[in-house]
């Protein structure tokens, strides 16, 4: 049996994450509190015969602050039970999440006591920081739309062999802030840049001109020797200790020219040999 346990901030998208793994065949109940987990996950356990193995939950911060305490304790007991237990995180900028509150003009669930909405928000991120700091993946989805985020869901926690830790190969640029959701950053902005090639700027890197541009350079070759050879030595030590989930992003300052190139080819390399391999460009889709 496995367990996912889907939390996050209110408006990061927890309904959407829920949703997709109910379409996924997983039986997903939502706002269930804390303290009924064990309960929750050994009346399934005792049902013969055991008609889902797939079980998510939503859990919010409105459970009583003294269960949401006892929650590592709490997943202690459940994977106990020889259930596989999997903790998603979701969560997002705070000036993304006062527009979207904004713009459904939904109340935020802890704002009915009177308190400002930014407040709300602050506290809500207090209560889950014991779930937050045990998640085995999170996601940050401040510049994502629906589909981003249920494609995410599909290609990460859906993998179509749960046997290998799903690696996340993503580009970002640097003057658009750095990434919440990773374990290794790596900074690229020491290469050639594109962008000051005026006949390159209209470009990225998945494009053949910036690509011939950015190969004539042996520094870029290896840039990307470097980046693989830490990954395939140390993903192996990884994998033995447990891990799920391993999110690496790579920088340039746009976001636009090097890091999505190297990001196509070491995703592309590492796709050679691991089958749950995806790719991610932030700021160029």
């Amino acid at each position: 049996m496995k367990l996912v346990i889907v939390s996050g901030l209110s408006g990061s998208g927890k309904t959407i994450a829920l949703h997709t793994l109910e379409d996924a065949g997983y039986f997903c109940v939502d706002n269930l509190p804390v303290g009924l987990l064990s309960d929750f996950i050994t009346s399934m356990k005792n049902n013969k015969p055991a008609i889902y193995d797939l079980l998510a939950v939503a859990v919010d911060a409105r459970c009583n602050v003294q269960d949401m305490e006892h929650f590592e304790n709490i997943v202690s007991e459940i994977k106990a039970l020889d259930v596989e237990v999997e903790i998603i995180f979701l969560t997002s900028k705070i000036d993304k999440l006062l527009t979207r509150f904004n713009e459904t003009r939904r109340k935020h669930p802890l704002s009915r006591k009177g308190l400002p909405l930014v407040e709300a928000i602050h506290l809500e991120r207090s209560i889950l920081k014991i779930i937050s700091s045990n998640a085995d993946l999170t996601i940050d989805t401040s510049e994502l739309n629906v589909h981003d985020l249920r494609h995410i869901i599909n290609n990460r926690i859906l993998p179509d062999n749960s046997e290998t830790m799903a690696i996340l190969i993503q580009s970002f640029g640097f003057k658009h802030g750095l990434p919440a959701d990773t374990d290794f950053m790596f900074d690229v902005r020491c290469l050639p840049n594109p962008h000051w090639e005026g006949h390159l700027r209209p470009y990225t890197g998945k494009d053949a001109p910036v690509i011939e541009y950015l190969e004539s350079f042996p520094s870029v070759a290896d840039m990307e020797n470097s980046i693989l050879d830490f990954m395939r030595h140390w993903i192996p030590c990884f994998e033995k200790e447990g891990r799920s989930y391993m999110t690496v992003s790579i920088g340039c300052t746009g976001g636009q020219h090097r890091s999505v190139y190297l990001t196509q080819k070491i995703a592309s390399e590492l796709q050679k040999t691991r089958s749950n391999v995806s790719l991610r460009h932030r700021e160029c889709g």
